[in-house]
């Protein structure tokens, strides 16, 4: 059966004799009632957009567990995307954080542990001699800081096993590398800030090298540096 409003020959003669009855005209659209509609889907967007991202900065700060609770009462599918993203953060994070001690190497091991540690490793060597005070210091804060960032590879050798004939007054001396490129080098006592080196100091140091990811920004060294000027002044020393 033909469609009683198609535009048609024989539905024009059925409306001309009054079998049909005249076609209903569609709807007009007003310029106003366009311009509203697209308003309207564009605020639906925006505030979809918006809810989207709370949304999503709510889950990036969930562990494993929360999501899994949320499961029951959000989107299976969302969730399940999140879940995965997150499961893959922490195993990036888990593969890079696969240090976390000071390990002591040889000569032979340099090239393998040093000049080919790998991709985006940074690798922070500490050149010893038993024996020196400043050196067990160093090691000491080493073994704190490797712990704190399992991430960066910490090594120590014996001065003359890597560099024979290294002089003893440039102990201590720390390397810094980069995927196998010095990066930044600390030698001797006095560029080591000596025997009252503190850890945070030398945090600060491994930092400004970019070997570490720590958050001391300011150089804790001025303000012992000024505390000591003090201390000279009190006790009557002229400088000048």
């Amino acid at each position: 059966m033909e469609d009683p409003n198609e535009d048609t020959e024989w539905n024009d003669v059925l409306r001309a004799k009054g079998i049909l009855p005249p076609k209903q005209k569609e709807a007009e659209i007003t310029e106003d009632q366009i311009q509203a509609m697209v308003d309207d889907a564009i605020n639906r967007r925006t505030d979809l957009e918006i809810s989207e991202d709370d949304r999503s900065k709510q889950i990036d700060d969930m562990t494993l567990d929360e999501l899994d609770e949320l499961e029951d009462s959000e989107d299976e599918q969302v969730l399940e995307q999140y879940r995965q993203r997150r499961i893959a953060e922490l195993r990036a994070f888990a593969e890079k954080a696969k240090f976390g001690t000071v390990r002591e190497i040889s000569g032979q091991d340099y090239v393998s542990e040093v000049t080919k540690a790998g991709d985006d490793i940074w690798v922070v060597l500490h050149l010893y001699a038993n024996g020196v005070p400043l050196c067990a210091l160093i090691h000491h804060h080493m073994q704190q800081l490797a712990k704190q960032y399992p991430q960066t590879k910490f090594l120590r050798s014996i001065a003359t096993t890597c560099i024979p004939n290294f002089p003893e007054k440039n102990l201590p001396t720390i390397f810094v590398y980069h995927e196998g490129q010095l990066k930044k080098q600390y030698i001797g006592p006095l560029e080591l800030r000596g025997e009252k080196l503190t850890v945070a100091e030398l945090e600060y140091l491994l930092g400004v090298a970019g070997a570490i990811p720590t958050e001391i920004k300011e150089d804790p060294r001025p303000q012992i540096r000024d505390k000591m000027l003090a201390d000279l002044e009190s006790q009557n020393i002229d400088f000048d």
